[in-house]
C-alpha cells in the first residue's frame, strides 16, 4: 500500500546528475521518456532536498564547462526550471561527510541519491609532479572558472612553453583558453583574476602529449576543430605519421586523424604553436622548486628528451573522492553499485543510491547523466513500491533544516543562490560582460546574509 505522506528523498550534489534526478523524481504530468515513450515512473507525491556543499548549484555547468562555450552553459536554464517545481528544495553550503554524515541522511530521509561527481584527478606518478608550476588540468579549469576551492591558486603564465599531458577534451579546452584572445575571453564569464593572468601570458608554444598514437586520441572532433579557429597559431604533429592510421579504424577515428592532418596543412604558420606529440610518455618533471623541464620518452624507440617548460598540466582524467561513511572503490574512483543501488561488499544498502560520474566514472557528455539519473530514480521508486525503503523515523522538511542549521552556521536556499546570480549578472553588465563571478564562499555567504 502506497504511503499517504510524500516520499522524502535527499540528493547530494546539484550538478547535472543531481538535477536530472530531481527532475525525474518531480516528474511532469507527461511522465518520463522510457522504453520508447512517455511513462509514469513516479506514482506518489515526492519531496526532494538537494544538498550542495557550495553556495552555488549546477556543478560542472558552472565550474567545468569552458567559459567560451555559453551554449553548454544554457543547460542551467533546464535545471532552474526543475528547481521551481513543487516539492523541490535547495540547501547550499552543506558538505556531506563533514557537516552531516551518510548515516544522518539515511535516518532523516526515506532514500538518498549520491550525485557528487568526480572531485579528484588521476596523478602522473612521476618525480617532480609536486613542483610549483605542475598541477592538474582539472585544477586549472576550476581556477579559470572561479571555483571557490581553486580561486586562491596562482598560475604563472610568463613562460614560453606549457606542456599538457593527455589529449582529451579537457586538454583541448585548456589549450584553447591559453591561446584565446583576451578580447574574446572578456565576453565570457571567466574569472576576473584568470582574465588578468592570461592577459600577461608570454606563452608561445603548447605541447600536448599523448602516450599512444593519434588513433587513440581522446579528443572529439568538434573540440579539435576549435583549435583551428585560433588566430596566428600554427598546429603541428610529432611522433607519428598521420598517413599510417590503421585501415580498420572506425569512422570517428578516421575523421579525427584526417582533421588533424588537414589542420597541420592549413595552420602551418603563426607566431604561436600547438604541437601534438604522440607516442610520448612523461618520465619526470625537473626544476629547483619550480618546473623547468619535463622529460619525455618516445615509446617507439625509448629515446628520451627534456623539454624546457614553465607550466605542466596533467589532463589524464578525473576520479571520485571517497565520502566518509560510504563504501568506495579506490581503484576505479567510484562508489560501488549494482543497478544504481550502493553496495557494500556486494550487499545493497537500503535506501542508498548513486548516479553520475561517481557511479560510472568520468564518462559521457552532460546529457548522459539524464538516463543515468532516470535509472537511479527508477530504482528508488521500485524499492518504494516494494516497501524496501527504511521509512521509519524520517524527518519532515522543517525538522531536517533545523537539524542541519544546528551544525552549519550559514545555509542558503534557492532564493539565496538567485541573489548571488542577480548580483553576478549585474556586476558583469557594469563591465560589459555576461557575469562577474563571485569566487569565494565567504563573499557569497556575506551577500546572502547581508539582508
Amino acid at each position: 500500500m502506497i504511503s499517504e505522506r510524500p516520499l522524502r528523498i535527499a540528493i547530494v550534489g546539484s550538478g547535472p546528475a543531481g538535477m536530472y534526478s530531481a527532475g525525474h523524481l518531480l516528474e511532469g504530468p507527461g511522465g518520463t521518456f522510457i522504453n520508447g515513450g512517455l511513462n509514469q515512473i513516479v506514482r506518489r507525491p515526492v519531496e526532494v532536498d538537494v544538498l550542495e556543499r557550495l553556495p552555488t548549484p549546477w556543478g560542472l555547468i558552472r565550474s567545468g564547462v569552458a567559459p567560451d562555450h555559453p551554449d553548454k552553459k544554457r543547460m542551467a536554464a533546464i535545471y532552474d526550471s526543475i528547481a521551481r517545481r513543487q516539492g523541490f528544495r535547495f540547501i547550499g553550503n552543506v558538505q556531506v561527510g563533514r557537516d552531516v554524515s551518510p548515516a544522518d541522511l539515511s535516518q532523516w530521509y526515506d532514500g538518498v541519491i549520491y550525485a557528487v561527481g568526480a572531485d579528484d584527478e588521476r596523478r602522473l606518478g612521476i618525480t617532480g609532479e609536486d613542483l610549483r608550476g605542475s598541477d592538474s588540468a582539472r585544477a586549472f579549469v576550476s581556477w579559470y572558472n572561479g571555483h571557490p576551492d581553486f580561486s586562491d591558486l596562482q598560475f604563472d603564465l610568463r613562460c614560453e612553453r606549457a606542456v599538457l599531458v593527455g589529449n582529451g577534451n579537457v586538454a583541448m579546452d585548456v589549450a584553447r583558453i591559453l591561446f584565446s584572445p583576451i578580447s574574446t575571453l572578456h565576453n565570457t564569464d571567466i574569472a576576473s583574476y584568470a582574465l588578468d593572468a592570461l592577459g600577461k601570458s608570454q606563452l608561445k608554444e603548447i605541447v600536448i602529449l599523448g602516450r599512444r598514437g593519434p588513433e587513440h586520441a581522446a579528443f572529439n572532433y568538434p573540440e579539435l576543430m576549435e583549435l583551428g579557429e585560433l588566430a596566428d597559431t600554427a598546429i603541428s604533429v610529432e611522433g607519428t605519421d598521420l598517413s599510417l592510421t590503421p585501415e580498420n579504424a572506425d569512422y570517428e577515428t578516421q575523421l579525427k586523424v584526417a582533421a588533424l592532418a588537414k589542420l597541420c596543412k592549413e595552420k602551418s604558420q603563426g607566431s604561436r604553436r600547438i604541437v601534438f606529440r604522440f607516442n610520448a610518455a612523461p618520465t619526470a618533471i625537473v626544476g629547483e622548486g619550480q618546473v623547468a623541464q619535463i622529460k619525455v620518452v618516445d615509446r617507439r624507440d625509448q629515446s628520451e628528451q627534456a623539454l624546457n617548460a614553465g607550466l605542466v598540466l596533467a589532463a589524464i582524467g578525473y576520479r571520485g573522492l571517497a565520502i566518509d561513511g560510504l563504501p568506495f572503490d579506490d581503484v576505479r574512483g567510484v562508489i560501488p553499485s549494482r543497478d544504481s543501488r550502493i553496495v557494500d561488499n556486494g550487499i545493497a544498502i537500503a535506501g542508498a543510491y548513486v548516479t553520475g560520474w561517481i557511479k560510472r566514472g568520468p564518462k559521457g557528455i552532460i546529457g548522459s547523466n539524464k538516463k543515468c539519473a532516470r535509472d537511479a530514480v527508477a530504482a528508488v521508486m521500485a524499492d518504494a513500491d516494494s516497501n524496501l525503503l527504511p521509512m521509519e523515523g524520517t524527518l519532515s522538511a522543517a525538522q531536517v533544516l533545523e537539524a542541519i542549521n544546528a551544525r552549519v552556521s550559514v545555509t542558503l536556499g534557492f532564493s539565496g543562490w538567485q541573489k548571488i546570480d542577480r548580483q553576478e549578472q549585474s556586476d558583469g553588465r557594469a563591465q560589459g560582460r555576461p557575469r562577474l563571478k563571485m569566487t569565494t564562499t565567504g563573499a557569497m555567504l556575506g551577500l546572502v546574509t547581508a539582508g
